[in-house]
């Protein structure tokens, strides 16, 4: 007997070790639009907020939320926000709601959320919760008509290089890490109980909208374009500054080769003339030579990140200019006609 249960133990712990990896965001639409009037209320100041719900095997439900409150730059920052955290979930759990954190949730602006500051949050959520999520919003890109929300997690490859502290080019290519392998986006699945549905579908009106949205053939460029673009050359520029100091690194370790290879040049002379008087030879190198200590090489990480906020200026871009494309070949259509 006692066998047995030491067999189903272990099972249980083996099964509990190899969890399905995460599938879903699982969010409740009516914590959709927490979050939405949340950001929208304090755009375009940036905001965060507490994600509270259930890891359910593949499947991370999001049932609810709470926001935080924004910090004056005189208080007690990490003390406030502790206390006001346990508080909320205290007062949670005595309404019998869920108040098991699941990750948080942060406004951003045209994207620009993929900083070192975010990494971090991630790595002190995963001190206690082995998966969890941040849930970006962007008021300014759903603004334009997109509702831009999506759930990211670090990937597993990119949290232990992270935690070794060593984004050097050796490790890179040896984890085979590139800049888009640090964010993995989870799909989100927006889920109703069966009354809202029905609620909603009472909302719905009898017959369709007639009346045309003129806005939509408006032909000049929206301000998110030129927004993008000056954040774009914003990021470029970080990037150069980021390539200055692997060119000059690369330059020190240049030179540095070259005063080695001159150091073990004379060391040999030196030798042959000691072995020719029938004296020791030295040593070939010296660690005490700060010649021969090696050179730090910089961090890639910031780089990296560079790389992909760049990435998803681009592709921003590309949506607004594609839409404006299409308008004008719209227009050009219907003056020919």
């Amino acid at each position: 007997m006692a066998t047995t249960l030491a067999k189903s133990f272990l099972q249980a712990a083996a099964t509990e070790e190899t969890a399905p990896p995460l599938r879903v965001v699982q969010i409740e639409g009516l914590v959709i639009l927490k979050i939405i009037k949340h950001c929208k209320d304090h755009s375009p100041s940036l905001v965060t907020g507490q994600l509270l719900g259930l890891d359910v095997g593949s499947v991370l439900e999001v049932t609810n939320c709470f926001p935080f409150p924004m910090r004056e730059e005189d208080e007690e920052v990490e003390a406030d926000g502790a206390n006001y955290q346990l508080e909320m979930m205290r007062c949670l759990r005595e309404v019998n709601v869920d108040n098991n954190t699941v990750g948080w949730y942060q406004s951003t602006l045209l994207g620009s959320f993929q900083t070192v500051e975010l990494i971090e949050t991630f790595m002190n959520y995963q001190e206690n919760i082995r998966r969890c999520v941040c849930i970006i919003y962007d008021p300014s890109r759903s603004d334009q008509g997109v509702l831009a929300l999506k759930a990211l997690k670090l990937s597993d490859s990119f949290m232990e290089l992270y935690r070794n502290n060593n984004f050097t080019g050796e490790k890179l290519r040896e984890k085979n890490l590139s800049w888009v392998d640090i964010f993995e986006e989870i799909p989100i699945k927006v889920s109703n109980s069966a009354l809202i549905s029905a609620f909603m579908t009472e909302l719905e009106p009898d017959t369709p909208v007639t009346q045309c949205d003129y806005d939509r053939l408006q032909l000049s460029t929206s301000s998110l374009m030129e927004r993008n673009m000056e954040f774009l050359i914003e990021c470029m520029d970080d990037l150069s500054l980021e390539q200055q100091k692997f060119q000059f690194y690369y330059r020190n370790l240049s030179r540095q080769q070259a005063q080695q290879q001159a150091w073990l040049q004379k060391r040999r002379t030196e030798n042959i003339a000691r072995k020719a008087t029938g004296e020791e030879p030295l040593p070939e190198e010296d660690p005490n030579n700060p010649i021969f200590k090696p050179l730090p090489e910089p961090s890639r990480l910031e780089s990296f990140l560079i790389t992909n906020q760049i990435s998803n200026y681009c592709n921003q871009i590309n949506g607004v200019s594609g839409q404006s494309f299409n308008r004008l070949y719209l227009m050009k259509a219907l003056h020919e006609d």
